[in-house]
């Protein structure tokens, strides 16, 4: 038997960590630093600035010492993550001295001087030409047309067969638990011909999974009224349902985060269903709580009850579906019933993929002046709970995979096996496959058919099916 297994890091504030390149540096070429904190939302956001910078000339360096100037691009979505940006701003100015600061954090330009009044310059999420203006300033750039080629597809700060497509900024909801609108605006969604092309380019560059990311991906289009753009010779609507119909023509893996519950998001499911669409079998939805009056206290919509009637027809639909979210456990004003209201709806809805935070007030939030904080020791015991129920249907849904015969992608090789993952596996968020044996000729990207043989709490084992 496979031995016990941590559980992964659900955290939907957390991407994975940005792999800069090390690429050969040409005498004189201004050269950057980058680190990059919070969601894929904003790793995306580093890559665009970095892709910029690059095609002005500069290089992009790995480590503190190499960099001429350092990018820290914040998170500000817990009080804990607005300590780890500031203490990583630190650090880069221990190590490097000169720190240009951006990201969600930024929008509070007087909270970061206050700690560190050494920074050269502060910039708010997503504001890229800004933070070319601060970079210009601390570094200027100087480029040799003869020398500095940008790639076609951009710098990537995931590994090559993967990728994170952002569709919009900003969000609608007024969640009191959250300060992101407030910092990254109201829903603004990208044209659907311009997400389609970047998408397109992608795969073409030899993505084979594309990521697809916003603060709500349910409203893509809302904003635009749905308005209609040319593709490929007709006309596609900025609608959730029209983007994923063309991303699964492109021949790639597609996934969606951060999909809201609404009723459109039925008419996904045949999508998902159907092999000749590449839209996975998965949904990525932040349900936070169960119980409606919990709901009610963090202005999200209290309907547990048709949430599960839906999972029931999306099921229905598409059986092999594979649904995850995140939720709070300690949010104020939670009673020990409402808890076990959640955990009993944790039974019914049998959730493939499971993360818990435990709520603490973040500055500016709406729900810090509610009543009845829930005090530390008992959120500690309901996270302790609830983690205990999702890890016990996360291994019986697991073990029923056995004997079973998936597609999976292959993320990374050493000496020991493949790492591998499947359709219901987000990289770096949930479990894995591991080959460990055949699988000297693999490399990361390659898409595989497996035989699951084994399975713990989070992962699985298969042995390949093609030699």
């Amino acid at each position: 038997m496979p031995p016990m297994q941590n559980p992964p890091d659900l955290r939907p504030d957390l991407a994975p960590a940005a792999r800069l390149g090390d690429g050969p540096v040409r005498p004189g070429q201004p050269s950057l630093g980058m680190v990059s904190l919070g969601c894929p939302k904003a790793l995306v956001d580093s890559e665009r600035i970095l892709t910029r910078l690059r095609a002005e000339g500069y290089a992009i360096s790995p480590d503190y010492t190499g960099a001429d100037a350092v990018i820290v691009n914040t998170c500000g979505f817990l009080d804990s993550a607005k300590a780890e940006s500031l203490e990583a701003i630190g650090e880069a100015l221990k190590e490097n001295g000169r720190v240009i600061v951006t990201g969600c954090l930024g929008a509070e330009p007087e909270y970061i001087t206050g700690v560190h009044p050494k920074v050269l310059a502060v910039t708010g999420p997503h504001q890229y030409e800004q933070v070319l203006d601060a970079v210009h300033a601390a570094v200027p750039p100087d480029p040799d047309p003869f020398v500095d080629l940008l790639p076609a597809s951009g710098v990537s700060l995931t590994p090559r067969h993967y990728s994170y497509l952002k569709i919009s900024e900003g969000c609608n909801h007024k969640c009191k638990f959250c300060i992101i609108p407030d910092m990254r605006g109201k829903l603004a969604s990208r044209p659907a011909h311009a997400v389609l092309r970047e998408a397109e380019k992608l795969v073409e560059a030899g993505v084979k999974e594309l990521l697809v990311i916003s603060q709500d991906t349910s409203a893509y289009g809302v904003d635009r009224k749905h308005d209609l753009h040319p593709w490929k010779g007709e006309e596609v609507k900025s609608h959730i349902l029209d983007l994923s119909r063309e991303m699964g023509k492109l021949g790639a893996w597609v996934r969606l985060h951060y999909v809201y519950p609404y009723p459109h998001v039925r008419k996904l499911i045949p999508l998902m269903a159907d092999p000749a669409n590449g839209l996975l079998p998965y949904l990525d939805i932040p349900f936070q709580h169960a119980h409606p009056d919990v709901l009610k206290r963090m202005a999200r919509p209290a309907a547990s009850a048709r949430t599960l009637d839906e999972i029931a027809a999306w099921r229905a639909d598409c059986p092999d579906i594979t649904l995850r979210s995140t939720f709070i456990v300690g949010y104020p004003g939670e009673t020990e019933e409402e808890f076990q209201y959640l955990l009993d709806w944790m039974d019914e809805a049998q959730l493939d993929r499971v993360g818990c935070f435990q709520y603490e007030n973040v500055e500016g939030a709406r729900s810090n002046e509610l009543p009845d904080h829930v005090p530390d020791e008992v959120k500690q015991d309901r996270w302790d709970r609830f983690m205990e129920k999702a890890q016990a249907i996360s291994e019986a849904r697991l073990e029923a995979k056995v004997g079973k015969r998936l597609e999976v992608i292959v993320d990374e090789i050493d000496e020991d096996g493949a790492t591998c993952r499947t359709w219901a596996d987000a990289p770096e968020i949930d479990g894995n496959l591991f080959i460990d044996e055949n699988f000297e000729d693999l490399k990361p990207g390659d898409i595989l058919q497996v035989e699951v043989d084994e399975a713990s709490e989070y992962d699985l084992w298969g042995k390949r099916l093609d030699r």
